[in-house]
């Protein structure tokens, strides 16, 4: 199928799963900030993020898990039978997305929890480095980057240039570094094999790859997680034992249940956005700047609603070229593709 066909052959829009995807996130960072900001009666103190992740992700992981078996997406996978029951097995290559992708589940969550950062700072750094990631990935692979594509990207970098200089440097705690780092090297290797192997257009594909990629991904996750929690990386690294335990019985564990859940529906859109076979240069900037702008709404929200920091001016100049990108990716291919659309009408 070509690029021009498979990008047509959905009746529901990409920008409509952008736009769910919005929603979805929205409320993902707004009730996980007020977990972490907020004192925890028990503990006279707010919780870390490696407090609230280790419940978040098994939630998640639970509720994926169902979803698969629900939706009857695992019937796309591949599998392996084992006591008279088919189950899902990655192949190679989802399995070397499924270690990228594991890396990525965590470090997201994490990024929302720091003290003294912002949301739309940290979600600008790490938004930046993918997007310099992602038309590399397309000319490696010999895919066509459109000017409009280019021209998103350079926005969306010139929103992270600003948002760095108002803040003065990076100056990020060792376990926010480590986010990033982690975040960066999980994303590069995703969009290297979804670009090899499944951003072809074909629905069938997009259910493979994601029930392949989360079976795995999931697990190793929660894994790292605690492997992180238990090294002494940073100031939050002895939380383990609370994170994987005591949550479980605290009240805390109802707004978890939110995080999990709005997490879970977060994904299977973002798969399937990143899965659209246009080039990454035009689907990553789409998927990475709706975070950005939920992200930044989440913050207003915060602000207004529960009195935390505001973000600053230049961080609110940097969503505001974020949304200009969205609008660009949206309405320049469909002007493009218009002559394209009425030739082929001309010749029915």
């Amino acid at each position: 199928m070509s690029e021009s066909k498979a990008a047509t052959a959905s009746a529901f829009p990409l920008e409509g799963y952008v736009f769910l995807y919005l929603l979805a996130y929205l409320p993902n960072v707004i009730i996980t900030k007020l977990v972490t900001s907020t004192v925890h009666p028990g503990l006279g103190r707010p919780l870390t993020g490696l407090e609230t992740l280790p419940a978040s992700l098994i939630i998640s992981l639970v509720l994926t898990y169902l979803f698969i078996w629900w939706s009857g997406w695992h019937k796309d996978a591949h599998g392996v039978m084992v006591l008279g029951r088919r189950i899902p097995v990655p192949t190679k290559y989802t399995l070397y997305s499924g270690f990228g992708t594991a890396l990525v589940l965590f470090t997201v969550p994490l990024s929302f929890t720091f003290e003294g950062v912002s949301i739309p700072f940290i979600q600008l750094l790490m938004r930046g480095d993918i997007l310099i990631i992602a038309p590399i990935v397309d000319l490696i692979f010999g895919r066509r980057v459109r000017w409009w594509s280019w021209c998103a990207l350079v926005m969306v970098l010139a929103a992270m240039v600003i948002t760095l200089a108002d803040r003065g440097g990076l100056y990020l705690p060792p376990l926010a570094i480590l986010t990033v780092v982690l975040y960066t090297v999980g994303y590069f290797v995703r969009l290297i094999v979804m670009t090899k192997v499944s951003k072809s257009g074909d629905p069938a594909s997009v259910r493979q790859y994601f029930v392949e990629e989360k079976v795995f991904a999931l697990p190793l996750s929660v894994a790292i997680l605690a492997a992180i929690s238990a090294s002494g990386i940073g100031s939050q690294s002895g939380a383990l034992g609370w994170g994987f335990i005591s949550v479980w019985t605290d009240p805390v564990i109802l707004p978890l249940l939110g995080i999990g859940f709005t997490l879970t529906i977060v994904s299977v859109f973002a798969i399937i956005i990143l899965l659209d076979p246009r080039e990454n240069a035009y689907c990553v900037p789409l998927e990475r700047a709706a975070s950005l702008v939920a992200g930044v709404g989440g913050a207003l929200i915060l602000a207004w609603v529960w009195g935390l920091p505001h973000p600053r001016p230049a961080e609110l100049v940097g969503a505001a070229i974020l949304i200009a990108a969205i609008v660009l990716l949206s309405l320049a291919p469909r002007f493009a593709d218009r002559p394209a659309r009425s030739a082929r009408a001309e010749t029915v």
